[in-house]
């Protein structure tokens, strides 16, 4: 056990051609070296286990290297590389600055900078964490980071680039490290593994790229747990299982549930997620996660965009042709907005729920638009063909809209000569009534309620009151700011708005004062629907629109701040204060 070594040490990279996800800054160093336009001072900033503190020291090596090969990689057989090897390099200087962020750590590193490297040509000091230094050891080290000795290289590397002084960024060459890919992790564990001789899937491998989000080093630490949980031999079920990663097929059944319909099953999969611990809020986004692999997999071009392996992708793909683009992309909607209130929600658990029946419900609506039967045509049909026979009460019609065609008959009868055909009163259109005796569908639910929501509205939109006068919409005004009671401050505010009536068309807008921009904003966007719907229901008139504006600040009464002020406005309105202030001879100001 003794000579056991963890997979991120054993395995960090030594040359630039083993620094992966990093090409572009691996290049720029090695041509700098190549063309001896060193700079006196780096900063590698980046996310963690990205590779900045190997890049530095492939880099401190690669320049103190006596035999470097033609592609600037480190020969590993010189004095220098083979003491940077055995922990004993005296040119290359490793200083923690989370432990060492004083003033006199600086000083120390101030007077160490001026010796000059016993073996190799460059002294190179690697300052990790550098962001951990105080604002006095930063001022410190200002000087010596602008001009070092010829034979000093610095090289800073941070993850909170944010939190370092302009004045050393401005010292230094930046580069900035990117978050390793899940396909470059991929490539990386799969060959450890069979240096390893540990046999593992292609789902393991992705689960836990994923879930190192783009660092390597974080990458093989959970490959080094997964292997002391499953040993040599890794499958799927026992990765998910010790890493606690949710897994594809609970994504994979709600989608299906959702497609046909199936809350129930949706609700019982939520709850057997939650009984084995995982995290509601993770699992909406694991949802939505599925839902945009989705849309990627069924769109041509953006096979780029999954980081899936090869197994998955056919189901995927499978899936994803099932469901429209619109379907994907309201259920996108839908899951967002679960996830944005999912910490101001009083039940969490029954937010979610409600998402997953709002998904469930989703698939039936653009389905009922499409089984709903076409409109006969109008076309006038031949004499020859005799009136179809009326629909007895005791069947009415399926849809309310009447068929043209015995209509255009009698016409053609009644304008026969020697034909009298007596006009028949218009009967009212039969409502329709759910089957007994039968189940009924969400579809069939939203086909019945359809037809009775339109039809209304038009019929009260025929039998819409006329606008009411200007005086009735004043008095209803301070009913309306009654209402608010329990904001004072909005009902003050209501209370001594101006208000402005004009007609826009068949509309009324009543426009209304307030003291200022922000006001008006905060009205607009948190309260004026209320407003207008508590308004429209004091009026009843549906025709009515309310619209905030600022009122002129040369409008607006002088506002009182000052203590001495507000005594000047508490006298003059009160001739007894007034007299009082007198009589004692008191100072206001």
């Amino acid at each position: 056990m003794s000579d056991y070594v963890v997979s991120a040490r054993k395995y960090r990279p030594d040359s630039f051609e083993s620094l992966i996800g990093q090409d572009n800054i691996a290049r720029t160093l090695k041509n700098s070296i190549q063309r001896g336009q060193l700079a006196h001072a780096y900063l590698f900033c980046g996310p963690r286990g990205v590779g900045k503190t190997s890049a530095a020291r492939i880099f401190a090596k690669t320049i103190n290297c006596a035999h470097p090969g033609p592609d600037l990689e480190p020969c590993g057989e010189c004095d220098s590389c083979r003491s940077f090897a055995e922990g004993r390099s005296y040119c290359i200087h490793e200083l923690d600055a989370a432990s060492n962020n004083g003033v006199e750590d600086i000083k120390n590193l101030m007077d160490q900078v001026q010796i000059p490297p016993q073996v190799g040509r460059y002294s190179v000091y690697i300052i990790d964490e550098v962001h951990m230094l105080s604002q006095s050891a930063f001022n410190a080290f200002l000087k010596t980071l602008e001009e070092p000795p010829a034979h000093a290289i610095f090289i800073l590397a941070t993850t909170e680039k944010h939190k370092i002084l302009p004045t050393i960024l401005s010292r230094c060459q930046t580069y900035d490290f990117n978050r390793i890919g899940v396909p470059d992790i991929v490539r990386n564990l799969r060959g450890i593994a069979g240096k390893e001789g540990i046999t593992v899937d292609d789902e393991s491998l992705h689960v836990i790229a994923h879930k190192a989000d783009g660092a390597m080093r974080d990458a093989l630490t959970l490959f080094d747990q997964t292997v002391a949980f499953c040993g040599t031999d890794i499958h799927y079920e026992d990765v998910i299982r010790n890493l606690g990663v949710l897994d594809y097929e609970y994504s994979f059944r709600l989608v299906d549930a959702f497609l046909a319909g199936d809350y129930a099953t949706a609700l019982l999969s939520f709850d057997e997620i939650l009984s084995k611990g995982f995290n509601a809020l993770h699992f909406v986004s694991a949802l939505s996660a599925h839902l945009r692999d989705l849309l990627v997999s069924r769109t041509g071009g953006l096979e780029a965009l999954l980081d899936l392996p090869d197994s998955l992708r056919a189901r995927y793909q499978e899936q994803g042709g099932r469901c429209s683009v619109k379907w994907l992309y309201d259920a996108l909607g839908i899951t967002t907005q679960c996830e944005a209130g999912y910490r101001l929600a009083t039940n969490p658990r029954l937010h979610i729920e409600f998402t997953l029946m709002k998904l469930a419900f989703l698939q039936n609506q653009p389905e009922t638009a499409s089984q709903r039967p076409a409109a006969p045509s109008p076309a006038v049909s031949s004499p020859a063909v005799p009136a179809p026979a009326a629909p007895s009460p005791a069947a009415p019609a399926l849809r309310p809209a009447a068929d043209p065609a015995p209509e255009a008959i009698r016409r053609q009868e009644k304008d026969t000569p020697g034909n009298t055909v007596r006009e028949e009163p218009a009967q009212p259109k039969p409502r329709r009534t759910p089957k007994s005796g039968s189940s009924l569908s969400l579809s069939a639910l939203l086909s019945e309620e359809e037809p009775d929501v339109v039809q209304p509205a038009a019929k009260e939109a025929e039998q819409e009151p006329a606008l009411p006068p200007d005086e009735e919409l004043a008095a209803k005004w301070k009913d309306l700011a009654a209402m608010y009671s329990s904001q004072p401050r909005l009902t003050n505010a209501l209370a001594n708005a101006n208000l402005d009536f004009r007609e826009e068309g068949d509309r009324k807008v009543v426009s209304f004062t307030v003291t200022n921009e922000a006001q008006k904003k905060w009205i607009e966007e948190r309260i004026l629907r209320d407003l207008e719907s508590r308004f429209v229901t004091l009026t009843g008139c549906s025709r009515i629109r309310l619209e905030p504006a600022v009122l002129p600040e040369e409008e607006q009464a002088p506002r009182i701040y000052m203590p001495s002020e507000k005594a000047e406005d508490l006298m003059s309105k009160n001739e007894e204060v007034r007299n009082l202030v007198v009589d004692l001879g008191l100072d206001i100001k």
